[in-house]
């Protein structure tokens, strides 16, 4: 049988340097295990990131590791997020946490609510 190349499949979700060090100071000051990350809907473009720590993963979380970090990604935002990247900017007068998500097709201009399409099944390498 002939070999079957598969298309790569992007990582769930990742962080850069910069946020997976945020990310640990804050986990070890509040005494959690992991990041979660999700999508709900709201605000005026349609649905909102979320961000949390937490102890436990919920039943059908995505589990993923990178940059030293445990990433859990709410099960009903997988689609929504795949191949996300998370960075931490520090600016002048204040620092955040930014998604930068190739399924985001519009954001609001305030940056808080933002526009998603998710990922077809089929081009998720399904």
């Amino acid at each position: 049988m002939a070999d079957i190349k598969k298309r790569q499949i992007p990582k769930l979700v990742t962080l850069t340097d910069a946020a997976a060090a945020r990310v640990k100071e804050i986990l070890a000051e509040k005494g959690q295990g992991y990041l979660r990350v999700g999508v709900k809907n709201g605000g005026c473009a349609g649905m909102e990131y979320l961000m949390e720590y937490v102890d436990e993963i919920e039943k059908f979380d995505e589990v993923v590791e990178d940059n030293g970090v445990k990433i859990v990604v709410d099960a009903k935002a997988v689609l929504f997020l795949l191949g996300s990247v998370v960075d931490y900017e520090t600016e002048v007068l204040h620092s955040k946490f930014v998604f930068k998500n190739p399924n985001q097709t519009d954001a609001c201009g305030c940056g808080e609510s933002v526009t998603i399409v998710p990922v077809e099944v089929a081009d998720a390498g399904a």
